[in-house]
């Protein structure tokens, strides 16, 4: 596949994301500046991890609006997959391409630390080679990852099987105590009716290397590839 990888003032994973994509996975990325206004035909688009315009307002109003988000949001609406992590999830909730929105950790703290996620289903481009009963180990890396929907949003999300990733133990247990953020339903990861918009907040691009003694994120990417690749 080929991936544009979109980079905005303040962006601080895209080079992570990139290495993953073009050195662990063997696929084309195309880097994609925020006032670009051409996608240059890739197969599908990747707004990573950072501080996109410092955070200013809130973590990705600002970058909502630029020049290559028209061109995201047109290409998310006639089908394109579009996959935002930490921040790119935060830009896609604030675009209105995912339901929902990311407010302050209920510690009031940035967190950088790794904990444990599990699939929620197997039935979409992110989770299609992930078991379902095991828990992954990735990073997190946020100041505002708390995931909030109204009832009527998390009600149309368990209706549509929407919600992928949640927060859980070592196990696989999902509890309380295993939600760093205060996250509602300990959500970790969401995608639109669709199913080719996905955001999550744990950054899989910082757990698929061996060398980092931790791949558990590559599962992520192997299934975007089997996904598109069937």
């Amino acid at each position: 596949m080929k991936f544009g990888v979109v980079i905005f003032p303040g962006s601080n994973c895209d080079e992570d994301m990139i290495f993953v994509l073009k050195e662990i996975m063997g696929q084309e990325v195309v880097r994609l500046w925020h006032k670009d206004e051409d996608l240059h035909d890739v197969d599908g688009i990747i707004l990573p991890g950072g501080f996109s315009y410092g955070d200013y307002l809130r973590s990705g109003a600002l970058a909502r609006f630029s020049p290559i988000m028209e061109k995201v949001i047109k290409y998310a609406h006639n089908g394109g997959f579009v996959f935002g992590v930490c921040n790119g999830f935060q830009i896609l909730c604030e675009a209105g391409l995912l339901p929902g929105a990311l407010l302050h950790n209920d510690t009031q703290k940035f967190i950088c630390k790794n904990v444990y996620i599990t699939a929620d289903n197997d039935e979409s481009a992110i989770t299609s080679e992930i078991i379902t009963s095991e828990a992954l180990k990735i990073p997190i890396a946020h100041g505002e990852g708390r995931y909030y929907a109204d009832s009527k949003t998390l009600q149309e999300l368990h209706a549509n099987r929407q919600i992928l990733f949640r927060y859980c133990d070592e196990k696989g247990h999902i509890n309380a105590d295993a939600n760093p953020n205060g996250s509602v339903q300990n959500i970790a990861g969401i995608c639109n009716k669709n199913r080719n918009v996905y955001g999550m907040m744990p950054h899989p691009e910082r757990a698929s290397d061996l060398e980092l003694r931790n791949s558990d994120g590559k599962l992520i990417f192997d299934s975007i590839l089997s996904w598109y690749n069937q």
